[in-house]
């Protein structure tokens, strides 16, 4: 016979459960609510400070240009910044919260302590201002280019697609010039070596950080004292880092305190990595004693570095792209207070402080998905393999920069992280062979076998190379058809 209290009891057990299920599903679902409703408050925020900082009289376009430069600047977070710290999640040397953390901080800090003071209008001259001279012409431009390019990066992020903030400005910037004033405002010079950086920037990092993690191999992993092997060779990779991040900063992240050529930028390097290496050599003998002599120990030498590497890109980052966000918010102000397009002109702080705060709301409230795909969907990184990427990130910067390339970071750190999938499918495959070739036994495997054991994700590097390929003629497109719009309206 049944006993009714317990009956009673497992109706309420079952009650609460489907209540939990529920709650559980309502918090799943609010998620994506609740970074929408901060966001939202963000932008409100961003626009009645333009009323309150604006030298001039509040004006509606001022307004209007804020928000979208505070949606842009969420964007950039939710979108490019995720690039710098996602190998260094991918590895488990930092948290998501704790990525988040210190890109959040180094972002800003980049941006507001040696972020562009001066920042070209039309986007590294994309666009002659002189064939637009109407002021108001060009205010709905840049507009159009901002709301053109926010929205297009949104889109990307939406279908987890990395794509260049910088490029999207470009394409933005571009369409915008040529439904204004034709295709002679373009200037196509510039567009061309923009074009061939698309090609030459990722191939490029892919190589370097192929390159590094071949020697790390090579000189490390597969000596027989792994551990006196990095006693010799870990100091010297970290003055090389020391050296690259040095030189990357002095060139990229400075640009307010004082202007450094190349040479210059390259001599402050090699005394920061020398000095480096003086430091970290005891330092690495030190740690590495009682240390198994397996791979394992090696990783944990790199984890600090492959942190700190992360946080100086971050700060990079918003020191030299902060301009993706801001930059035709300052042209838009500019115009408003002159009354005319200028080549180049002063972001005020206020406009700085949207770019940055909104990089970092941007990548706390939806940088996650991005941060996992970079950093462990494309293919599997440990410490060493993100410690390649970094160096390879801040090494191609340095080489695009002598060669006059308009790069993208998007473009060079996931280059690097292919790179590096595609040197270790290639390994993979050379160990296949060279045991086939000795004739070993049990080393046959069929080729639908070997398809399936591939260590890059082919169905993420396509759908990332058709956005790189559409980005700038998608945002291109976009803007002009934004911009007749614009004009059509108010004019």
């Amino acid at each position: 016979m049944s006993d009714p209290l317990n009956n009673q009891w497992k109706t309420l057990d079952r009650d609460l459960g489907r209540f939990s299920q529920v709650e559980l599903a309502t918090q799943y679902v609010s998620r994506p609510l609740v970074g929408i409703v901060i966001s939202l408050a963000f932008l409100v925020i961003a626009g009645i400070g333009s009323t309150l900082f604006f030298e001039e009289r509040p004006s509606l376009i001022i307004v209007v240009a804020a928000i979208f430069g505070g949606y842009m600047a969420l964007n950039i977070g939710a979108n490019d910044v995720v690039n710098n710290m996602g190998p260094a999640v991918g590895t488990n040397a930092l948290t998501m919260g704790g990525a988040i953390l210190i890109a959040a901080i180094a972002e800003s800090a980049g941006a507001l302590l040696a972020g562009g003071d001066v920042a070209g209008t039309i986007s590294k001259a994309i666009i002659d201002p002189i064939s637009i001279a109407d002021s108001e012409i060009f205010i709905f431009a840049m507009m159009a280019a901002l709301i053109s390019s926010a929205f297009w990066v949104n889109l990307a992020t939406f279908f987890g697609a990395p794509v260049s903030t910088t490029h999207s400005v470009v394409g933005g910037v571009m369409g915008a010039g040529i439904a204004a004033a034709g295709f002679s405002a373009v200037n196509w010079p510039t567009m061309s070596k923009i074009a061939a950086s698309w090609v030459i920037s990722p191939v490029l990092s892919g190589l370097i950080a192929a390159v590094f993690l071949a020697f790390i191999k090579r000189h490390i992993v597969y000596k027989d004292n792994k551990i006196a092997a990095a006693r010799r060779w870990v100091p010297v990779l970290m003055a090389i880092m020391a050296a690259a991040f040095a030189s990357y900063l002095a060139l990229k992240g400075l640009k307010r305190v004082i202007k450094v050529d190349l040479p210059t930028a390259l001599l402050i390097g090699v005394g920061i990595g020398l000095l480096f290496y003086a430091l970290t050599r005891p330092a690495i003998r030190k740690q590495s004693e009682g240390l198994e002599n397996r791979n394992k120990s090696l990783k944990t030498l790199f984890t600090i570095p492959l942190i700190f590497s992360a946080a100086l890109l971050s700060f990079a980052h918003g020191a030299n792209d902060v301009a993706n966000a801001v930059g035709p918010l300052a042209a838009i102000v500019h115009a408003m207070e002159f009354s005319d397009a200028a080549t180049k002109v002063a972001i005020p702080l206020w406009v700085m402080l949207i770019g940055a705060f909104g990089i970092s709301f941007g990548l706390f409230l939806f940088g996650p998905k991005l941060i996992r795909m970079v950093g462990s969907q494309i293919t599997k990184l440990n410490s060493m393999r993100a410690y390649c990427v970094s160096l390879s990130a801040a090494i191609t910067v340095i080489v695009a920069s002598w060669a006059g390339l308009p790069v993208s970071s998007t473009h060079i750190a996931v280059g690097a992280v292919f790179g590096v999938g595609f040197y270790r499918e290639y390994e993979a495959e050379w160990r296949i062979r060279k045991k086939l070739a000795i004739g070993k036994p049990g080393q046959f495997m069929a080729s639908e076998e070997r398809k399936r054991r591939k260590l890059v994700r082919y169905s993420h590097f396509m759908t990332i190379i058709a956005a790189w390929i559409i980005t700038v003629p998608a945002a291109a497109v976009l803007s002009g058809v934004i911009f007749l719009i614009l004009r059509m309206l108010f004019v």
